[in-house]
């Protein structure tokens, strides 16, 4: 969980730095980025589902 917490962070202050700087940013549009969390977040969901299953 730490990772998760430091990896945002420093988005975070890239995204600062980047707004900062008047740069665009290279990462996709929001819209793709919340379509991964959905992918990110079903891949976890399958374990858990089949150990309460089973």
């Amino acid at each position: 969980m730490k990772l998760y917490v430091i990896s945002a962070a420093v988005g975070l202050l890239v995204g600062v730095i980047y707004g900062l700087l008047h740069v665009r940013s290279p990462a996709p549009p929001v819209i793709a980025l919340i379509g991964l969390f959905g992918m990110l977040a079903g891949e976890q969901l399958v374990p858990i589902v089949k150990r309460l299953l089973f």
